[in-house]
């Protein structure tokens, strides 16, 4: 299974926010973000951090889906 980030994309447009707003309010560096940008695996901390930023859950910033082959 790999991990999806497009419903933490999607949150920051509908809360209107920019990618560098969200690093800022999170607390979490360039590189992370560049790491949720190619939906690579990030650490439960960041993940954590960016819920409190964003008043939101886990669920509501990724998903898994199916690995394509």
């Amino acid at each position: 299974m790999a991990v999806s980030y497009k419903r933490l994309w999607k949150l920051l447009i509908d809360k209107d926010m920019k990618k560098v707003d969200l690093e800022r309010k999170a607390g979490i560096t360039h590189y992370v973000l560049s790491k949720l940008t190619q939906s690579k695996d990030v650490s439960t901390e960041v993940l954590g951090k960016i819920c409190a930023a964003l008043d939101c859950t886990t669920e509501d910033i990724m998903e898994f889906v199916p690995e394509e082959k």
